[in-house]
């Protein structure tokens, strides 16, 4: 089982993601929380920053663990991690993703998301941005 990361990036009430480039194999366009593959001996944390900074050129804090989602693609079974997240600095940049958008708890159910991710976007659409 692989180990991802993805970061529930708030701002102005308003949580971050982005869509998966249009060649991507198992998710083309679909919609997703950035992050990435924990290396070996890589803590979450440490995987998220890096993550971000590499994806999408921005420095963050990790804020705390949001929930876990298990999804079993054809390639294998992952275990998404979700942390809240804050901006440091840094302007989004798109290395990897091919949009990005900010959302609400409302507007957030109109996009399309990856398998692993829509578990994370139901508790979020039922309980709200908050981080308690």
């Amino acid at each position: 089982m692989k180990q991802v990361t993805a970061a529930l990036l708030l701002k102005e009430g308003k949580i971050l993601i982005a869509q998966r480039a249009a060649n991507d194999i198992s998710s083309a366009n679909l919609w997703e929380f950035p992050g990435g593959k924990l290396e070996i001996g890589e803590t979450p944390e440490a995987c998220l920053i890096r993550e971000m900074q590499e994806e999408l050129g921005i420095e963050i804090s990790v804020d705390g663990f949001f929930m876990e989602s298990l999804y079993s693609y054809d390639q294998g079974t992952i275990q998404l991690l979700a942390y809240w997240s804050t901006l440091k600095s840094g302007t989004v940049t798109l290395n990897v993703h091919q949009n990005i958008t900010w959302v609400d708890r409302h507007s957030m159910v109109q996009y399309r998301y990856a398998p692993a991710d829509i578990p994370i976007v139901r508790r979020l659409v039922q309980t709200g941005f908050s981080r308690e």
